[in-house]
């Protein structure tokens, strides 16, 4: 007796896979959203991100409401929730009720809002990879335009030459490019070190070399700064065997890459050498950032506890700034006519915080972030204690992640169509060290 063939189909086909990461493509549309071009001229305004990251908050709530779950542990809601404190006392001593409230609807959403949802929608380490990819791949987005703009002299304007690689941000805002690449970059190396597949580990690291191109032509000492602690740092971390490899390859890679591409010129060089004379000849950009400084810091002086409310620098600026600083910095290319753009910030968060919000915002926002260090630097040694190592990938992106930012803050603050992702960062980092490292600590107990 003959039997026919039975056809059998495969259960899961491709929509299977887009519908199993259904929750996170806000998240990713969010991050999709900042490769359109910004609007050049404008001063500030919401973008279409931040509308959409408003969308992915009420996203997560609807969520929240129709699962009847309970959102947050006690302890991601107090570390989360910390910043409210001091925001809610610096918008009630802001100059006019509209700079309060706006001010505080910021800070929330970069801080609270937009990191919580974050949090609340990866569910798994799965998912934070996919998160983590999506920050490479848009890095090689903007990094390739910004590429393009310094080999063809499209770029913002640097020491007279349309060079500067700003990807799609504009000249208006010349870290955008710089923070999202560096993002990449981080998540990258923490891929190509804590990954278990072999293929996953040479994409990241290939993905991470073709960084370090847009990364230098960005000319952000802030960022190359940052950079270099946060990826030494995560070698570090990662094991110093494997630091010593990795950090010999990436070095000799590096000189290949850069070399290769003509990077190395003149005007980078000298950039370079300029990290170390700030102190000894800095320049009008560097005599500025002193300036502001210091006027941050008198500000703080005579308000120490609650600061001059939330955006309260800009108006404060000139009675405690002394005579050196200029009236603004010079912006133009890719795209943009002569600007004189105003300098409105001190390029320093936690001076920003403690002007405008004294001790008690900067010990609430900075206990928010330090909490976040700690957990997660004490979930990656979980990690690497354990014997599958399955998650120290994750635990080396989120903490080389908060790291870069942590150092980054030294020399910039919030402000610009990037400040966005910085949000999704955070969501990105209290993932691991609230709900991830976590996880693993409970399975590893088992």
């Amino acid at each position: 007796m003959s039997h026919s063939p039975v056809l059998t189909l495969p259960r899961r086909v491709p929509f299977t896979h887009v519908a199993s990461i259904a929750p996170l493509l806000p998240v990713i549309l969010v991050i999709a959203l900042l490769t359109l071009p910004a609007a050049q001229g404008a001063d500030g305004g919401a973008t279409p991100a931040d509308a959409v990251s408003g969308l992915l908050v009420l996203y997560c709530a609807i969520r929240l409401v129709r699962e009847r779950r309970r959102p947050l542990s006690r302890t991601a809601a107090v570390v989360l929730g910390l910043p409210v404190a001091g925001l809610a006392v610096a918008a009630v001593g802001a100059s006019s009720p509209a700079a309060g409230i706006g001010g505080l609807g910021r800070y929330l959403q970069i801080f609270v809002l937009v990191p919580a949802s974050v949090v609340l929608l990866v569910r798994g380490r799965r998912d934070f990879r996919v998160l983590a990819w999506a920050f490479v791949a848009f890095a090689l987005f903007q990094g390739a335009v910004g590429v393009h703009q310094y080999a063809t002299g499209t770029g913002a304007s640097y020491q007279g030459e349309d060079i500067r690689a700003v990807g799609t941000f504009g000249p208006a805002d010349v870290m955008g490019m710089a923070t999202v690449v560096a993002f990449g970059l981080m998540c990258a190396v923490g891929l190509a070190l804590g990954a278990t597949a072999a293929r996953q580990r040479a994409v990241a690291a290939g993905c991470a070399l073709v960084l370090l191109a847009p990364l230098a032509v960005s000319f952000s000492r802030g960022a190359w700064i940052a950079t270099a602690a946060a990826v030494t740092l995560q070698l570090a971390l990662a094991g110093m065997r494997r630091a010593l490899t990795v950090g010999a390859v990436v070095a000799a890679s590096a000189v290949v890459l850069v070399g290769g591409l003509g990077i190395g010129t003149a005007m980078l060089q000298e950039r370079i050498s300029s990290i170390g004379q700030v102190a000894d000849a800095p320049d009008q950009s560097v005599t500025d950032r002193y300036t502001m400084w210091a006027a941050a810091t008198d500000m703080w002086s005579e308000h120490p506890l609650t600061g001059v409310g939330l955006k309260g620098f800009p108006e404060h600026r000139d009675g405690h700034a002394s005579l050196a600083l200029s009236s603004g910095s010079d912006t133009e290319g890719a795209g943009a006519a002569f600007r004189k753009q105003p300098l409105l910030s001190p390029h320093n968060m936690y001076l920003l915080v403690l002007s405008e919000q004294g001790l008690i915002g900067l010990l609430a926002l900075g206990g928010s972030w330090l909490a976040l260090l700690v957990c997660g630097l004490r979930g990656l040694v979980r990690a690497r204690r354990s014997a599958s190592g399955d998650g120290l990938d994750c635990a080396l992106a989120a903490c080389g992640l908060l790291i870069w930012q942590l150092i980054d803050f030294l020399y910039a603050d919030i402000g610009g169509p990037a400040t966005v992702l910085t949000a999704v960062a955070f969501g990105f980092v209290a993932w691991w060290a609230l709900v991830g490292a976590d996880d693993l600590s409970k399975a590893s107990a088992r």
